[in-house]
């Protein structure tokens, strides 16, 4: 029924951007969900009512709502290059219904609960990598894909090239995720120290195993690695983020959540969003506002108690100006300064001549 994986692949790569790492996802969906429930029907025979019982029995299996529609999405791409070529007339994915959907709510971690962390990390060995994702929202392959020819101590700056991730059964360098991902962010000093010192200790683990090290050992090499120099599994981090939390009892959230603290920390601090942009290295503003950045019942409180102590003042403002014209000026600062010029010559007869003033003695 589906007209090829590959295919498939070309379609969903036309319409949406993606890394390997989705189109590893897309190939798994195919493989469990559409080719043993749909791979026997032929394209002429399928129709809405058998997609949609499709779908429906997916949802009363117990997958969520949103493992459906991705399914759908899949099915829609696949019958789309079927209709493009000729082989079907319509894409009946498109007219099956679904429930709604609703992103839950994402609570990133106050000012508190991130100090809190940052203190509780402080003697673990990936502290400067915890540091980088709070300080400069930088993703957990950035991180974790971030070489020592990146840093730049001198001039104090941090480049952004290239990302770790596992894609299949194998860690994979790649580029960043987005364009705009490739991006220069100040070294900040916090995290200079860190760096410095945690150089240190890659030495001196390089040389305890001595040819057992399995790093290049040169500018090239990554920053993050494991105590024999291979790449740190992304799963791995996640769970020495979580132990930390649970060590120290904060509150648990997803590792990616923090660049959502970071982003929602830059609102707070009055940061413009096309600067928040620039550090978290979004394709799009609307990504940075509608998206990473969030607001909660105290940053509500202080921007309406602003908005309450500007009409106050506007308030007074106007009662101050709300006055007669008639017993102009009415301002008692005003009327003293006025009132003590008499317009005239000595005589204090009025005459054309406006400049011509003495002062009441």
């Amino acid at each position: 029924m589906i007209a090829g994986e590959r295919q498939v692949f070309q379609e969903f790569r036309s319409t949406r951007v993606c890394d390997d790492k989705a189109l590893v996802r897309l190939l798994v969906d195919i493989r469990l969900y559409l080719k043993p429930g749909l791979g026997s029907c032929s394209l002429s025979r399928l129709s809405v009512s058998m997609v949609q019982s499709f779908l429906n029995q997916k949802i009363s299996e117990g997958h969520s709502v949103r493992k459906v529609q991705i399914i759908r999405t899949v099915l829609s791409s696949a019958l789309s290059r079927a209709v493009r070529e000729e082989l079907v007339g319509r894409n009946v994915a498109r007219l099956v219904e679904l429930p709604a959907w609703h992103k839950s709510e994402i609570h990133p971690w106050s000012v508190e609960e991130a100090r809190q962390f940052l203190n509780a990390a402080q003697t673990h060995s990936l502290y400067p990598a915890f540091l980088l994702l709070l300080l400069c929202g930088l993703r957990r392959g950035e991180v974790l894909g971030l070489r020592w020819c990146d840093s730049n101590f001198e001039a104090g700056e941090i480049y952004v090239r290239q990302q770790l991730q596992r894609v299949g059964r194998a860690l994979v360098l790649g580029e960043v995720k987005t364009k705009a991902g490739r991006r220069d962010l100040p070294l900040l000093r916090l995290v200079q120290e860190a760096l410095l010192a945690h150089r240190d200790r890659q030495e001196a683990a390089r040389c305890a195993v001595a040819e057992d090290w399995a790093g290049t050992g040169t500018s090239e090499e990554l920053v993050f690695t494991t105590s024999s120099g291979r790449p740190i599994e992304p799963r791995n981090f996640v769970r020495s983020f979580w132990r930390i939390c649970m060590k120290d009892n904060i509150r648990v959230i997803k590792l990616h959540h923090v660049r959502h603290t970071t982003a929602t920390l830059l609102k707070n601090l009055g940061v413009p969003a096309r600067d928040a942009q620039l550090i978290l290295g979004h394709s799009q503003i609307s990504v940075t506002q509608e998206i990473y950045q969030h607001d909660d019942m105290e940053s509500r409180r202080s921007t309406l108690g602003r908005v309450e102590t500007l009409l106050l003042k506007t308030t007074a403002y106007g009662r101050e100006r709300l006055r007669c014209r008639q017993k102009q000026p009415s301002n008692s600062k005003f009327s003293e300064i006025f009132t003590t010029f008499l317009s005239g010559g000595p005589s204090g007869t009025r005459t054309l001549d406006t400049l011509l003033k003495r002062q009441v003695l």
